[in-house]
């Protein structure tokens, strides 16, 4: 123990700390890099960037205005898997079992050749600069605002994975069957989303269709949890058999606009997808609900607080992974 006169190897001692935590950080692996939540990343190495991929995605909701809330989904799903590494482009090779192939997205994940043209267009002014993964993540956001949804700072430096799990995509992805407490059991495991987390995410159910194959069973259940005019208005377009394809609006309000009616619609038992419904069903969500649906500002903000946690879901950066020049395959 240094006495109290000590004091000379006070500066020795000092001096030891600091060069010991100095070494610690330069033998971090350089995978260990944090996202920059600077919208600035890109400036200096593809300052066109964030316009770029603007550009693309606006053009293509400008075509078929579902094309929103897919990109939306289409983001979601990569992240839930693996983190958000872009593994869910990766299509069938001899090295990949592509995500694409899983249940959940299976028919209903799309919005992959409007990533790609995005990435077709970055390439072209900055190649081999901007990964896969920062496009889906800025699509996703650039799509919110295009319908009338928030606005969020987007963290920029991910990178692409050189690997997908069909597997994972089978077991992480939640079911249109879900229960709510099962729905928050699965968003605790990804970086601590809380139960508000995921119910303002599940509010992106105010954009888009769902085929009649994920909620037949719904509308012919004749139950309590379900208005009886909602259901025999979607049995119209969904039969008891064939048809699974048939697509029916997840908002009958306003299908094409970020708004709050999802939440409305729950309180009145209309909500499409089982896992919608569940949301309010005299469960542990049914305050948030009650809130959101009253209060389309907070609903709005919690969504992008929420996408923003979302997207540091287990990130690859530094030198982990790799920028792919196509989105759907491997650098050779």
């Amino acid at each position: 123990m240094v006495g109290r006169n000590d004091t000379t190897t006070r500066p020795t001692v000092a001096l030891s700390l600091v060069l010991v935590v100095v070494m610690m950080s330069a033998a971090a692996p350089p995978s260990e890099a944090q996202l920059s939540s600077s919208s600035s990343f890109y400036d200096s190495t593809c300052p066109d960037a964030l316009a770029t991929i603007r550009s693309s995605v606006r053009a293509a909701i400008a075509r078929e205005r579902r094309m929103a809330a897919s990109l939306l989904r289409l983001h979601f799903h990569d992240c839930f898997v693996q983190g958000c590494d872009a593994s869910i482009l990766l299509d069938d090779s001899p090295t990949v079992v592509s995500e694409k192939n899983a249940a959940p997205n299976r028919g209903s994940a799309r919005g992959y050749e409007v990533i790609d043209s995005a990435k077709s267009a970055v390439e072209k002014i900055c190649p081999g600069v901007v990964s896969c993964a920062d496009i889906l993540s800025v699509a996703a956001r650039d799509a919110s605002v295009y319908v009338g949804g928030p606005t969020w700072n987007v963290k920029l430096g991910r990178r692409d994975s050189r690997t997908a799990s069909l597997s994972l995509a089978e077991a992480e992805l939640p079911s249109f069957k879900e229960s709510a407490q099962g729905l928050i059991a699965i968003f605790s495991r990804k970086n601590g989303m809380t139960a508000r987390d995921m119910v303002a995410l599940s509010g992106a159910h105010t954009l888009g269709q769902a085929q009649c194959q994920f909620f037949r069973d719904r509308v012919y259940s004749n139950g309590t949890h379900i208005d009886a005019g909602f259901a025999s208005t979607r049995r119209r377009g969904c039969p008891s058999s064939g048809g699974d394809t048939n697509l029916a609006p997840l908002d009958l309000v306003t299908p094409n606009s970020f708004d709050n009616n999802y939440f409305k619609n729950l309180q009145q038992k209309k909500g499409l997808l089982e896992s919608d419904q569940v949301l309010f069903n005299k469960g542990p969500t049914d305050s948030i609900v009650a809130e959101y649906s009253s209060s389309p500002a907070t609903f709005k903000s919690d969504f992008a607080a929420a996408m923003v946690k979302m997207g540091d879901i287990e990130p690859l950066t530094g030198s982990a992974g790799e920028i792919r020049r196509i989105c759907s395959a491997l650098n050779s």
